[in-house]
């Protein structure tokens, strides 16, 4: 009789669990194929990325709550929040690979402010000057007309349109954040 029935048989309590391996976080899920992780490390591999510990936490940060417009800067304190010590240089840098491997798409809305999108489709964006917000604008409700002949041997491969708003009345708008007012 080997020793496996009798370990079957304790009950099973938080003193006793088995220690989890560092890249194995339990999931609801019924399937592995269903299971947030791999998708992220699946996603990696496609687009040709090494799935490192920084990248796959960057990645689950991203891609788990669906299309969304991030900066570097709310990634990282994301990040901050989830207790994943990364620097924002490690943030900036795999933006950067996550956006040259198509994973993500660049969405320059003023100046040095650049949004990174995960929704990487054919679309435009509105932008809020006043809270600094990207919204998704689908694709089939512009049409660019005009465009100007590319120069010798360039073709155009996109044109991205950017609707700034603000808002009519002149006001600042007030924006409600964990029940506080800020303008």
């Amino acid at each position: 009789m080997s020793g496996s029935p009798l370990k079957a048989t304790l009950p099973v309590t938080d003193a006793v669990q088995p220690r989890l391996q560092p890249d194995h976080i339990p999931w609801p899920q019924k399937t592995p194929a269903s299971c947030p992780i791999s998708a992220v490390k699946t996603r990696l591999r496609t687009a040709g990325l090494r799935p490192t510990r920084q990248r796959m936490a960057l990645g689950w940060l991203l891609f788990a709550k669906g299309d969304r417009h991030v900066s570097a800067e709310m990634l990282y304190e994301e990040a901050i929040r989830a207790r994943e010590p990364l620097s924002l240089a490690t943030v900036y840098n795999t933006l950067r690979q996550f956006s040259e491997a198509g994973l993500l798409r660049q969405v320059s809305v003023s100046g040095p402010k650049t949004f990174f999108d995960t929704n990487v489709s054919e679309h435009h964006h509105f932008y809020n000057e006043e809270d600094e917000t990207v919204v998704d604008i689908p694709g089939s409700t512009i049409q660019v007309a005009g465009l100007p002949d590319a120069p010798e041997g360039m073709e155009i491969s996109s044109v991205e349109v950017i609707v700034r708003l603000r808002r009519a009345d002149g006001e600042e708008t007030q924006m409600r954040v964990a029940g506080s007012r800020h303008s």
